[in-house]
């Protein structure tokens, strides 16, 4: 099978098994959505959607947020990964957000990338999610799925490099959805330490598959 035959057969098969896939963080509007991002680097989304109920309720716009402190903010978040770094992202976020751009949350990935505690793959989600744009944002999950799968060449080293070949490949009307559909398919079927693939659906065109079975 070659690559172009790899990726035309992963996207058939997940648009018809999965075309609604989309987050699993809870959220009513993007700052909603950015600060649950924020939060969830080396974090699960279970854990996520526990804390955030709180925050949005009390901290329910940037306003808010930016006129908090650090005394205030942490005990919110105290049990997710990294608490202090997030609480200063967080609060650093919110006072950007009110400065820089009345509030708003800006649609350029330049911008984006220019809050506290959003990098790469967190503007590629939001870019993504809330703006519709064909970005990738490349996590452990689709990093790991892609690489396994055989969509991205195993000399592709970082998030960045996997998410260039992922673009290249995937049309732009699917980029947003397969993004959805690597992470998912890594957090429920093929695990880090120990792939299900005696559940797998897609052994059919995946490179491990082949090579270990």
């Amino acid at each position: 099978m070659t690559r172009r035959e790899r990726y035309e057969t992963f996207i058939a098969h997940f648009s018809e098994n999965n075309p609604d896939a989309e987050t699993e963080l809870n959220y009513s509007n993007p700052y909603e959505l950015l600060i649950a991002v924020i939060l969830s680097a080396q974090c699960t989304d279970k854990r996520i959607n526990i804390v955030t109920p709180a925050i949005f309720r009390d901290f329910p716009t940037p306003e808010h947020l930016a006129s908090s402190n650090s005394d205030e903010l942490f005990p919110y978040i105290k049990s997710v990964s990294y608490p202090n770094n997030k609480t200063k992202h967080l609060l650093g976020m919110a006072k950007m957000l009110v400065e820089d751009f009345n509030s708003e949350i800006p649609a350029d990935l330049k911008d984006l990338q220019k809050l506290p505690g959003v990098g790469r793959k967190t503007a590629n989600v939001i870019a993504s999610v809330i703006f519709n744009q064909p970005a990738m944002a490349v996590d452990t999950h689709v990093f790991r799925v892609s690489k396994r799968v055989g969509l991205v060449t195993q000399n592709a080293k970082t998030p960045l490099e996997a998410e260039r070949q992922l673009v290249k490949y995937i049309p732009e009307e699917h980029i947003s959805k397969a993004h959805h559909w690597l992470i998912l398919h890594g957090r429920y079927v093929c695990l880090a330490r120990k792939p299900k693939c005696e559940i797998c659906k897609i052994d059919s065109f995946c490179r491990y598959y082949e090579k270990n079975y």
